[in-house]
């Protein structure tokens, strides 16, 4: 007698069964789609705007920190507990390292002694006025606002020809100008340091380093030498190119003293910033943790929207079994709907999620940084959610009996 062999429950026959099932409920299908969507659209939104941010976080480190060179004097302990500069900086110190490759601008600067004379906006003292703390002074050579990065919010800074010939002219911090009561500059106003007069002639803000100098009456470095005898400078402010720290910071107090270089101290970026890695690090992980927490509400809704089709579907499951489906065949049916769920979720979420970080970039004006390769693996997580999410529904209809799913009745 010939026997019959079974049927075969053949892939096709199992894809058209998973579609037939993901289609039968389109409210419920764009309800578990939305879940898986909102979960990989966040983990891409969370990563790309973390390498974003990362990305303005690092350029800001090479705009301000990576390009900074302070060079001082090295000092020493004297037995009565006061420091001693080894070495003094020339103050034509910025011409020499100008000449060092890698060197954008450079200024130098030195507090001025002014003897305990009050710097006011006024010729006279008028007793009826209160007294107020006068702005320091300090001397700087013209190079000084380029090197920390100021900005000339009305006239203009000092040369090199007000410098070389002594002129008494004078540049105000803006806080200065302000405790001052000077706010232009066009009908040449002056301050007075004790007796002596000097014209301002601009007005500096948004100093990025040196922000004390917003408090200061800045006068030419031969103004300054020529009314106060003032000494060396107490450092030279640099500013490089992006990663000529070490080389600058090599040369630079050889070009200042080369019989006695090692009388300088050169505070230089390195290459690589940990502080700036560090900083990534972090956000990186909050980004990561926020992503992987709405990737894991998106999981538990194909989870719950699975178990509650294998629930409804009781009746179809056991009648499939009864006409000679395996437990297999019924697992791989639901296996294969929540992998389709997933991979159609995680497409369009992270559709989504690329768009919402261009968006946001072009709105604060950043520049987008997201990897090609994340935002398809995200896609495909969707694919590996879905079967993790349905991997327990799928278990539990392949256990259900057709005997038991008939007497049910559902």
């Amino acid at each position: 007698m010939r026997v019959r062999g079974r049927d075969r429950f053949g892939a096709r026959d199992l894809f058209a069964e998973a579609a037939h099932g993901i289609a039968a409920r389109p409210g419920r299908l764009f309800l578990t789609v939305l879940g898986t969507v909102l979960g990989i659209a966040s983990v891409v939104v969370t990563v790309g705007l973390a390498q974003t941010a990362a990305g303005q976080i690092s350029k800001q480190f090479d705009a301000v920190a990576a390009t900074q060179v302070v060079v001082e004097p090295k000092t020493s302990m004297l037995m009565s507990g006061e420091e001693r500069a080894v070495a003094q900086l020339p103050w034509d110190g910025p011409e020499r390292v100008l000449r060092l490759a890698g060197v954008e601008q450079a200024g130098a600067v030195a507090p001025v002694d002014v003897g305990g004379a009050t710097v006011t906006a006024v010729p006279v003292n008028d007793p009826s006025v209160a007294a107020q703390a006068s702005p320091d002074v300090v001397a700087a050579t013209p190079g000084l606002l380029g090197a920390v990065r100021g900005d000339v919010v009305t006239g203009r800074f000092f040369d090199a020809g007000h410098d070389a010939r002594a002129v008494r002219v004078a540049v105000l911090g803006a806080r200065a100008a302000e405790r001052l009561g000077i706010n232009r500059v066009d009908r040449q106003p002056s301050v007075f340091v004790g007796e002596r007069s000097y014209t301002v002639m601009g007005i500096v803000d948004d100093v990025q380093r040196r922000t004390d100098l917003l408090d200061a009456v800045i006068l030419p470095a031969g103004t300054a030498r020529a009314d106060f005898g003032v000494g060396p400078p107490e450092e030279l402010q640099v500013r490089i190119a992006t990663g000529a720290g070490r080389v600058v910071a090599r040369q630079a107090p050889v070009a200042l003293d080369p019989n006695a270089p090692e009388g300088f101290v050169v505070k230089a970026p390195t290459s690589g910033s940990a502080l700036r890695e560090n900083v990534q690090a972090d956000v990186n992980a909050i980004f990561l943790a926020l992503g992987g927490i709405a990737l894991l509400v998106g999981g538990v809704g194909i989870a719950n929207i699975t178990l509650l089709s294998v629930m409804e579907r009781v009746g179809e499951i056991g009648l499939r079994r009864a006409l000679g489906a395996t437990r297999r065949d019924i697992g791989a049916q639901f296996v294969v709907e929540s992998v389709v769920v997933g991979l159609l979720g995680g497409l369009v979420g992270s559709s989504l999620g690329v768009l919402a970080v261009v968006v946001v970039s072009v709105v604060q004006e950043w520049t987008p940084i997201l990897d090609v390769r994340m935002a398809v693996g995200a896609a495909l997580l969707g694919g590996v959610v879905g079967l993790l999410a349905g991997t327990y529904p799928a278990l539990k209809a392949a256990a259900i009996e057709p005997i038991a799913a008939l007497r049910g009745g559902t």
